[in-house]
């Protein structure tokens, strides 16, 4: 399996969509866990950083410095 590179701010697809019916997160935080936001409503989740590599489908957007 292929180690998929994400950074703060990139966005992101996950295996299921949120509840609002979008599947576009924003990385927020980063460290031991990861924060995201939906794009979609603007909720905020905090996963550890194991069950978000797990769900984690694509990277659609990387953050440009």
């Amino acid at each position: 399996m292929e180690k998929k590179e994400f950074d703060l701010h990139d966005v992101v697809e996950m295996k299921k969509p949120h509840p609002c019916g979008t599947n576009r997160w924003r990385i927020i935080r980063m460290g031991m866990d990861i924060r995201m936001k939906c794009e979609g409503c603007g909720h905020s989740v905090m996963l550890p950083r194991r069950e978000f590599t797990r769900k984690l489908k694509k990277i659609l957007e990387k953050h440009e410095e």
